[in-house]
């Protein structure tokens, strides 16, 4: 290369693949790497960064399987041009093993996220959009009225009722980041909803969804965190 670029530049033995990936993502956080913008060839890498080019093959996979690069056969590797949902799999991964020890942060991860959603769907809801989340708290209830087993049907009513708030956002990002939440608390979701069931108080989970319900048709954030908080019923997960 007749003019070496800011980010190639020499690395020390360090945690040699960590450095490259580094490098290469400080490099787009700078916009020296621009979203659909080639990376230099492989041994073009190596030979910039002063490394083994078994070094940068790893780092290139890596940021690959992060969803950050994308390689074409026979183009070559490219910065992506957009966000993928493989971005956050590292990340809910490492909750998913951590979480066991910091059950409390989860929640508060929770609790954080969907004040936030009910922020901006107060913000940018729709007549259509309220009157999909009122369809969804109807289904809930008809679940809950069924006889026989009824939790996965309920579980999966709850489920919907919220994927509907979150879809009031309009905003793809949001409701990503909303999945990914409600899929690490999947096991203490599903939990309460059985609780609840068993013991006779689901029309409580009921009417704390149709709260949550009225304040998005009455346009209040006042007390947002309250009410989201009272949606958990954490006592009810109490040993």
């Amino acid at each position: 290369m007749t003019e070496q670029a800011g980010y190639l530049k020499s690395l020390k033995s360090e945690s040699v693949v960590q450095r490259v990936i580094n490098c290469l993502t400080d490099a787009m956080v700078n916009k020296e790497l621009k979203p659909g913008d080639k990376l230099p060839t492989e041994p073009e890498l190596a030979a910039a960064f002063g490394v083994a080019r078994t070094s940068v093959r790893e780092a290139t996979k890596i940021l690959t399987y992060m969803g950050v690069l994308e390689s074409r056969r026979s183009e070559g590797t490219f910065v992506a041009s957009g966000f993928q949902e493989s971005m956050i799999d590292p990340m809910v991964y490492g909750i998913i093993l951590n979480q066991g020890e910091d059950f409390q942060s989860l929640i508060e991860l929770r609790e954080l996220t969907e004040v936030g959603i009910l922020r901006l769907a107060i913000k940018k809801q729709s007549r259509e959009g309220l009157d999909l989340i009122r369809q969804r708290l109807e289904e809930f209830e008809a679940a809950a009225a069924r006889e026989g087993d009824v939790l996965e049907a309920v579980f999966q009513a709850d489920n919907n009722f919220h994927d509907a708030v979150s879809a009031l956002c309009q905003n793809s990002l949001v409701d990503k980041i909303n999945r990914v939440v409600r899929m690490l608390t999947y096991a203490v979701r599903h939990d309460t909803v059985e609780t609840m069931l068993t013991t006779g108080r689901v029309h409580e989970l009921i009417q704390a969804h149709w709260r949550i319900y009225e304040v998005l048709s009455d346009k209040t954030e006042a007390g947002l965190e309250e009410i989201i908080h009272n949606t958990y019923f954490l006592d009810a997960n109490a040993d």
